[in-house]
């Protein structure tokens, strides 16, 4: 005879490490919302605005190269911080501020003030080794953030909240770059100030989250070891063990490979295929469309995915929308048709954000590696801002220019929002 009772139920996990069932308030949202603003804004407006800008003006030839090895080299670096971060968090016991920090919090505070920092002396830098150097800090130090905050939903959203959670703290986004581009061309001037105002904006942004918000304290009982051989080991994920999280990765890499590819060269290629007479003003206008798109969408999206239970068939309809955008840019480089495309990108990309974070968070393989694998899949974030530059470059040089990037822009994004359906465990 079988004997059940308490005696013999397992243990409760620590809150840590409890799967969150209570939904989350407004309040913790709207910090959430304001921290993500924060750190996209400082991940962006130096890419999009800031960094060609200030290449061009230290070496006008060759700035497309030279912007592709500043942005490819800050990648690399994000590669890296993010799942080694996030793995130093999931076994954080902080001694110092234990009283209001508990796993994520003192990271994201660290991460915070030393980024702020890098822009900083991103800002007087003069030469491209400068200008690299100072980049790749900023990176390692934005990344170590995006890996706490990302792991903020699993940690506190419970399931049936995730899309439309995802969907809210997906919008800064591109609402970063928005607020982030009218700083810097409309309330600031100057490259310099440029970085310092993004510098302010990020510290404002991000510390009411960490300062105000709850963060489960990890009992010492539940840290695992922590050493440098099995932490490596561990940032491998085999998928033949989770094969699920394998194509949620894969997916995720291929759509914002299609994405880096799209986005990097949308200053130059106002100025050099559509010939706009002010192509930083219609770069602004192209991102307040898209924003719009997205924020249209990205809320609703998640929260139909939330209650359909249904997330794989919203992530197909999103990379058909973002395809067909990159191919009307591909096939008619003109004014009207980018106003057009800006919008239809921004619409399906809302969605995808939305809906493809929540996917992701339940495909995650262990409650304690929570930031971890949270920072791998981030990876799939970075990664392509590597072989981005690597792969546009040539494209835009030697390979047909514009139609030709924007071709394969649609190509990846298709097969990788398809490639979705091999995911098995989530509708």
């Amino acid at each position: 005879m079988t004997t059940t009772g308490p005696a013999h139920a397992a243990p409760r996990p620590p809150a840590a490490l409890a799967e969150p069932v209570a939904p989350v308030r407004r309040g913790w949202i709207a910090l959430l919302f304001s921290a993500n603003l924060g750190l996209w804004m400082a991940f962006f407006t130096p890419i999009q605005i800031l960094l060609p800008q200030q290449i061009s003006a230290i070496s006008p030839v060759g700035k497309e190269n030279l912007l592709a090895l500043v942005t490819g080299l800050g990648a690399l670096a994000a590669v890296i911080a993010n799942p080694l971060a996030g793995a130093l968090s999931d076994r954080s016991t902080p001694r110092l501020g234990r009283r209001f920090f508990g796993r994520r919090h003192l990271w994201t505070v660290a991460a915070a003030l030393l980024g702020a920092g890098s822009l900083a002396l991103l800002a007087g830098q003069r030469t491209i080794a400068g200008v690299a150097l100072a980049w790749v800090a900023a990176q390692l130090c934005l990344n170590a953030m995006l890996a706490t905050l990302t792991a903020a939903v699993p940690d506190r959203v419970p399931v049936t909240q995730r899309g439309r959670v995802s969907g809210w703290i997906g919008i800064p986004q591109a609402l970063g770059l928005v607020v982030g581009a009218v700083l810097v061309t409309t309330l600031v001037t100057g490259v310099q100030a440029g970085y310092l105002a993004v510098a302010a904006a990020l510290l404002v942004l991000v510390l009411p989250f960490a300062l105000l918000t709850p963060d489960d304290a990890l009992p010492r009982t539940h840290r695992p070891p922590l050493r440098a051989r099995a932490l490596v080991a561990s940032m491998w994920i085999s998928p033949r063990a989770y094969p699920d999280f394998a194509w949620a990765w894969l997916t995720r890499f291929l759509v914002q490979t299609g994405n880096a590819l799209g986005t990097l060269y949308l200053l130059y290629f106002l100025t050099d295929r559509v010939r706009h007479r002010d192509p930083e003003g219609g770069l602004l206008v192209l991102i307040l469309l898209y924003t719009v798109g997205m924020m249209a969408t990205a809320v609703l999206g998640g929260r139909a995915s939330d209650r359909s239970g249904r997330r794989r068939i919203f992530v197909i309809i999103s990379g058909v929308i973002m395809a067909v955008a990159a191919l009307l840019l591909a096939i008619w480089p003109l004014w009207p048709v980018a106003l057009v495309a800006a919008l239809l990108l921004g619409a399906g990309y809302g969605v995808y954000l939305a809906v493809d974070a929540a996917l992701i968070t339940q495909v995650l393989p262990r409650a304690g590696d929570r930031a971890k694998d949270l920072g791998v899949i981030n990876i799939a974030n970075s990664a392509p801002q590597v072989l981005g530059p690597a792969i546009s470059a040539p494209i835009v040089v030697y390979l047909g220019g514009y139609p030709t990037l924007y071709a394969v822009t649609a190509a990846l994004t298709l097969l990788g929002s398809a490639l979705v359906l091999n995911i098995r465990t989530v509708p």
